[in-house]
């Protein structure tokens, strides 16, 4: 019993020490001590045990004043690569980063199958090339995280896609066995969520995360892990009515939030209204900067039923930050002071409305950070992200 006990102090502290030298970058042993309450005798014996496993780095900073040079202690990013993946209808994303959570590489491969097992043989291919790729550093690939665009269980079987139409399925299983490595699954606006609360709004205690891409998610960090709900399930958004009996949903209800304010559902309107079969941002920019007069009025509805949804979720969640992700907002004057405007509820309480630095990248990105944060088994990270890290390839 006091063996165990031992044991699990020891990880608790482990676990407060690799996060807080993550959390400041660079620390020395003696500052170390004090940010953690921990004696030095304890962050020696720690310390020396990450150096041992290559965790950790030394650097010796130059130092013009009296007595030792100040020695800090670093995370050693390059022991090994976590591997983000996001499953989208039409195309796979893949990332791999550092243990700092630094973008190393990224790449997409389009899709022209929904097909489970073409879709799962790209995915074991590509994730056995960045392991032969990466084998050399001390711990190579740590752990692969998975984003899925649908219900994913707290037992990370794949209940339903709705895109693809998959159906209970255990993609995990399936990769672990042929890539013999760690892998889990997530739902993908949980992902960017956690991304979100990891690279950029470190403080926030209540974080939304709402994406509008081909349909409309939603990720919530409470304090620091994800609100999942009695099955995992929390957060399907996308389906809350708010046009009684309106346009047909494909999950058999009427009406659904993101057939009115979904990237995918203006695409459509906007690719039969122009008569632009393959429809672009670059399009839309074009449009909009030239002043039509359909697209305005388009932007203009689908920031209204933007601004309906986005009502309804700070009443329930009352977050202290809301993080929307979509490129069209992004594209479109003061989209975000219109949307601030519409939420005039007295009892409409939250700290910040922003729009996503990390864009579509937040889903990939919050894949590795998960990863990471499994394998070095801490409580939460606080990593940083260049916006140069977009449109890294």
């Amino acid at each position: 019993m006091i063996t165990g006990d031992a044991a699990y102090i020891k990880k608790i502290n482990r676990a407060l020490i690799i996060k807080e030298i993550i959390k400041e970058g660079m620390i020395s042993r003696a500052d170390l001590s004090k940010a953690t309450d921990l004696t030095r005798a304890t962050i020696s014996a720690q310390v020396a045990d990450l150096l041992e496993e290559d965790l950790i780095v030394e650097t010796q900073l130059e130092y013009t004043g009296v007595g030792r040079k100040p020695i800090m202690l670093s995370l050693n990013g390059q022991a090994g690569y976590a591997i983000g993946i996001d499953i989208d209808y039409g195309r796979i994303s893949f990332t791999l980063s550092d243990l700092l959570g630094n973008c190393i590489t990224s790449s997409i491969k389009e899709l022209s199958t929904t097909e489970y097992s073409e879709v799962l043989q790209v995915v074991i291919e590509t994730i056995k090339q960045l392991k032969a790729t990466y084998a050399d550093s001390r711990y190579g690939i740590v752990g692969v995280v998975i984003a899925i665009h649908g219900l994913v269980g707290k037992d990370e079987i794949i209940h339903y896609v709705p895109r693809f139409k998959w159906h209970d399925i255990d993609l995990k299983s399936a990769i672990e066995t042929a890539c013999q490595m760690d892998v889990h699954l997530e739902n993908n606006a949980n992902l960017s969520a956690f991304a979100e609360r990891i690279f950029v709004h470190h403080e926030a205690n209540n974080l939304l995360s709402t994406t509008f891409h081909s349909g409309i998610g939603l990720g919530m960090m409470m304090k620091d892990d994800f609100f999942r709900g009695h099955d995992g399930f929390a957060g399907e958004i996308g389906h809350m009515i708010i046009v009684p009996d309106g346009k047909p949903c494909n999950c058999g209800n009427k009406g659904c939030w993101e057939k009115y304010a979904s990237e995918s559902s203006i695409f459509e309107f906007l690719s039969q209204e122009k008569q632009i079969p393959h429809l672009t941002y670059e399009h839309i920019q074009q449009m909009i900067d030239e002043g039509d007069e359909t697209v305005h009025k388009v932007m203009e509805r689908f920031i209204y039923y933007i601004s309906i949804g986005i009502n309804n979720l700070i009443n329930m969640y009352n977050p202290d930050v809301l993080v929307l992700d979509s490129e069209l907002l992004r594209i479109y004057p003061d989209s975000i002071s219109k949307i601030s405007n519409n939420l005039t509820s007295s009892i409409s309480h939250y700290r910040e409305i922003t729009l996503s630095a990390m864009g579509k990248k937040s889903c990939v990105m919050g894949a590795c950070a998960l990863a990471i944060k499994k394998f070095l088994d801490v409580p939460i990270l606080n990593l940083s992200y260049e916006i140069s890290q977009q449109n890294k390839s």
